[in-house]
């Protein structure tokens, strides 16, 4: 038998499994389709036989592949629970990520138990900020931008998409009623992308006219807080605000839910490898797919 493979091969098998495809394996570990195909053919060579059956653009196990995917699962998880007993040490890595305040308190913050790790192992520590970080002067390990992508010098995977809805206190819903020609009767409120109402008003079929009651709001949890308190009708940005939408009480008011062009991207110097950064890549994406899902 052909010696046993790195660990890195098994890793790249298991995410390959996992995802049912190589080329979302090669996005979900920060590796390239071609790195991921070359560790599990190392596997597959040191197997004798294949791990995947290929079809179309994805992949499958084969029954072989099935029960090595399963030992591969216990023989590392027994090293993580040899490593996390005490009997050797642990060094928990810190990643700084650069982060709007209102993404870092919204959706972060609920889910920073998950992103460290049970039992921690890493540390993530947020650097809220409202302007666009320099990863290549070391400011930061990550960011969480809000856009829609082609930034130079970067790489960036899509976080999350949204759709944006009109959402009010029930006060506010009783006097629109079920004509979402009356939203233009009541303030609305902005955050600094002021190009939201302007999007939905299009798909709603309506036109978009500023008025002097409108407000606006630097962070859009302070949007979401001025919405709770009847000062006007808000865009919820779903599934992002979601939770912070259900707790302030507000009511979702007739109109179409419109695809926000803007979305949630995790930025990263280009070629980046340090494990305990693309360890935290890898929590995102797993959280933000488990957020559409809920969504």
């Amino acid at each position: 038998m052909a010696a046993l493979p790195a660990t890195e091969a098994f890793v790249a098998l298991l995410g390959a499994a996992r995802c049912g495809s190589l080329s979302a394996a090669a996005e979900e570990l920060g590796l390239t389709h071609g790195a991921v195909s070359r560790r599990i053919h190392a596997v597959e060579r040191w197997l004798g036989a294949p791990a995947f059956e290929r079809h179309g653009r994805g992949v499958r196990l084969t029954p072989l592949g099935a029960a090595l995917v399963r030992r591969t699962e216990r023989s590392l998880g027994a090293l993580a629970d040899f490593a996390s007993s005490g009997r050797m040490p642990r060094e928990v890595a810190t990643v700084r990520v650069s982060v709007l305040p209102s993404f870092a308190r919204l959706w972060l913050m609920p889910r920073l138990v998950a992103l460290q790790g049970s039992p921690i192992d890493l540390t993530v520590q947020f650097v809220t900020e409202h302007r666009m970080t320099r990863l290549d002067l070391r400011e930061a390990d990550l960011a969480i931008r809000v856009g829609t992508g082609g930034w130079t010098g970067v790489a960036a995977e899509r976080l999350l998409d949204e759709v944006i809805v009109p959402v009010a206190t029930p006060a506010i819903a009783r006097a629109v009623g079920d004509s979402p020609a009356r939203i233009a009767d009541h303030p609305l409120l902005h955050d600094t992308d002021t190009r939201d109402w302007r999007d939905w008003m299009a798909v709603a079929g309506l036109d978009y006219r500023r008025d002097q009651r409108d407000r606006h709001f630097e962070d859009y949890d302070l949007l979401v807080a001025g919405a709770r308190a009847g000062l006007g009708i808000a865009l919820a940005r779903l599934p992002f605000a979601q939770a912070a939408i259900t707790e302030a009480g507000l009511v979702t008011l007739p109109g179409p839910a419109a695809p926000r062009e803007r979305g949630f991207w995790i930025v990263r110097r280009p070629g980046e490898a340090r494990t305990h950064v693309m360890r935290l890549v890898e929590r995102l994406h797993c959280l933000g797919n488990a957020h559409r899902q809920e969504g």
